[in-house]
């Protein structure tokens, strides 16, 4: 009798908590470095530009908002070539181009100055996530969800790391510390692109029915248009958190200051923690619809938890705040793991970088115009702004499936 062969040893200690292969090891480490730098740059550069170029808080707000302009054409344009040219090239020069942009703002001493450094800037995020997308594709061994949810955690903690590191330089507050913080994050970009010249793509033969696509189809595609849609308007989820919630606290509540930082961490920790188990779950439009609906009910319920610590004490606001982000951020963990189904996984694998250009294009729509939701509704209206605000992200998630599968059969 043959004895049956043994399994591969299961790993232990750290190598359980890496990617199974090292073409999925060596985008992660691209992936940290390039948060951690991200997360130096974000925490303090409205500080440097204030306090160390001089501009006016109003003029940086009007040239992040050109940058978030020039980054809804650069994500469309740079997924096509991702596609055309090959997403390791392109994502290769996207991370190379950020460093150079990022250190521009080293040489800046005027609005326009300013303004000219980040529209190039402010371009390269969404070019970054459309030309990662195939990328990301091409190493997942075909759960793409799962990994990328991976990706989500590792991103989520490099962040963390990055915003202590930037908290030297602010407690410094001097300029060439917040120079420095700069710096960092252009030679991050720069890194990245290194570290991505190690990673080799599995082959994959060519689909006869994805060569015969020409131009733009995902702008063709009634299904995944849908889907961009209903992840666009559940994305104002990002700016509720964001924005929204700590000038809430500060302004409207009784609640201690540093609660800010508490329920962020809160946040934060979810993600770390949950976000790949909760993915796990999603692997077709089906459960990816259902968990749009879970997130948009959640969403709703924990933004309400929050708008009731308005005139309340200190304790029950910090009470109230803490347990609406825990429902909040069961929210945003089933949110991410639905948008992440839609986007690869109505995609078709050779125009990735393309369809993940117009995903992104949704939701970039969305993120420039949501500080003004988020004035005009909960901080404008107090109560019945918050119930507006939740409704829309309840009916957006509950009416995701449906939509998704009625623009399917349309197609």
């Amino acid at each position: 009798m043959t004895a049956a062969p043994a399994s591969p040893p299961r790993p232990t200690g750290v190598r359980r908590l890496l990617p199974a292969t090292r073409a999925q090891r060596i985008l992660t480490v691209a992936t940290f470095a390039n948060s951690f730098g991200g997360g130096m740059f974000t925490t303090a550069s409205v500080l440097y530009f204030t306090r160390v170029v001089g501009l006016p808080a109003g003029r940086v707000a009007v040239g992040l908002f050109g940058g978030a302009m020039a980054g809804l054409i650069a994500g469309v344009l740079v997924g096509r070539l991702a596609d055309q040219w090959g997403a390791k090239r392109v994502h290769i020069g996207v991370m190379l181009g950020g460093g150079v942009a990022i250190s521009c703002f080293t040489l800046i001493g005027s609005f326009w100055s300013f303004f000219a450094v980040s529209l190039v800037a402010g371009a390269v995020i969404p070019a970054d996530e459309a030309s990662k997308a195939p990328l990301i594709r091409g190493v997942a061994e075909g759960n793409p969800t799962l990994f990328i949810g991976y990706l989500r955690s590792v991103t989520n903690l490099a962040l963390a790391f990055g915003s202590v590191a930037a908290g030297f330089a602010i407690q410094i507050d001097s300029r060439p510390a917040y120079l420095a913080l700069v710096v960092c994050r252009a030679l991050a970009y720069v890194g990245c692109g290194l570290i991505l010249l190690r990673l080799r793509l599995p082959a994959t033969a060519p689909d006869p029915a994805e060569e015969k696509e020409r131009g733009w189809a995902a702008l063709r595609d009634r299904t995944y248009l849908s889907a961009t849609l209903v992840n666009a308007v559940l994305s104002l989820n990002y700016a509720a958190s964001g924005f929204l919630l700590p000038l809430w606290i500060v302004g409207h509540t009784s609640a201690p200051r540093w609660m800010v930082s508490a329920v962020l961490v809160l946040n934060m920790a979810f993600v770390v923690l949950l976000q790949v188990p909760v993915s796990r779950g999603v692997h077709d439009a089906r459960t990816a619809g259902r968990r749009m609906a879970w997130a948009g009910a959640a969403f709703a319920g924990g933004l309400m938890l929050m708008a009731f610590a308005a005139g309340t004490s200190p304790w029950t606001a910090s009470a109230l705040l803490l347990t609406g982000m825990g429902v909040f951020a069961f929210g945003e963990l089933w949110y991410a793991a639905a948008s992440y189904e839609y986007c690869f996984g109505l995609a078709p694998a050779r125009l990735q970088g393309q369809y993940a250009g117009v995903f992104g294009l949704g939701s970039g729509a969305v993120e420039a115009v949501a500080p003004a939701v988020m004035s005009l509704l909960p901080l404008g209206m107090g109560l019945p702004g918050w119930v507006a605000l939740s409704a829309v992200l309840l009916f957006a998630g509950l009416g995701s499936g449906p939509l998704v599968t009625w623009a399917g059969g349309r197609r």
